[in-house]
């Protein structure tokens, strides 16, 4: 499965971006999705998934009630609406595609496949 993210820029501190990543495989909504990212010199960290078995959402705490993540799965694609953008939210976020059990959904590790990652900046 090959995945295309797209969507980042440069926005200012309190405006809104949505990230979108394209899957080339029918296989897509078997998966559970999931967005990440990595600042400079940060390891990458968790964002936010839709779980395959149930279609619960999660999120990491630094995001949650500003970050939306969603599925079409009849259009293979994932997206990521950021709201309330702040600074310390750039980074090069990264889609992913993975059947991590549920409680691990947050493991970069247990992903399968990973987009190329697109670069979010927002300025204060």
């Amino acid at each position: 499965v090959q995945l295309q993210a797209s969507g980042g820029g440069l926005v200012q501190a309190g405006g809104s971006l949505r990230l979108s990543c394209a899957a080339s495989d029918r296989t897509f909504s078997s998966y559970t999705v999931a967005w990440f990212r990595q600042a400079p010199g940060k390891e990458r960290e968790f964002v936010a998934a839709i779980i395959r078995n149930n279609g619960r959402t999660k999120y990491a705490d630094s995001v949650k009630g500003r970050f939306t993540i969603s599925r079409d799965n009849a259009k293979n694609t994932m997206y990521l609406q950021m709201n309330s953008l702040k600074p310390e939210d750039t980074a090069v976020y990264y889609c992913a595609l993975g059947r991590p059990v549920y409680s691990a959904y947050d493991q970069t590790g247990l992903y399968y496949y990973w987009g190329q990652g697109t670069l979010v900046t927002v300025s204060s």
